[in-house]
């Protein structure tokens, strides 16, 4: 039984913010089905590094107002082109994928081939809100360029 809080989230869930372990958390477009979230990542598709070869990770889900709600652990599956579920997984999932080239059957036969589909299924309670903004510093990155004053031809009075 999961937490309802992570159950009705799941059941809105577009996309979720999808950390394994300590590093940053990836924003990754999802189909929620059966309580799990499905992801696929690989070439051409979205990246999220660590998450194919990781057993758990912490999902995000947002709200209606476009904040966090809910974050909780996860528990990461892969499931195989030979899997039984892959099918009618892929499909639906190609189905929902924006801007696919071709039919959502080729799309999953590319998937099978290249990407790797994964299954994130809630396995404990929910981390609990804290009452500050939980805002993150900023990433490192070499944009980042030193301000310069404003040149100023003529001279400012003040007032």
């Amino acid at each position: 039984m999961t937490h309802p809080l992570v159950e009705e989230a799941g059941k809105k869930a577009a996309i979720a913010w999808v950390a394994v372990g300590d590093g940053p958390a990836y924003a990754l477009w999802c189909l929620p089905q059966d309580g799990r979230l499905h992801v696929i990542v690989g070439p051409g598709e979205q990246s999220a590094p660590g998450l194919a070869e990781a057993a758990s990770a912490h999902v995000t889900l947002r709200g209606d107002h476009g904040g966090a709600v809910v974050t909780y652990p996860a528990s990461v599956e892969r499931i195989l082109p030979e899997d039984e579920r892959w099918g009618s997984v892929a499909i639906a999932l190609a189905g929902k994928r924006l801007n696919a080239p071709g039919t959502a059957e080729a799309l999953a036969a590319r998937w099978a081939q290249e990407c790797v589909l994964l299954s994130l299924s809630p396995t404990g309670e929910p981390a609990p809100r804290g009452d500050d903004s939980e805002r993150a510093e900023p990433r490192p990155t070499p944009a980042a360029n030193a301000t310069r004053k404003p040149f100023r031809l003529h001279r400012v009075r003040r007032r």
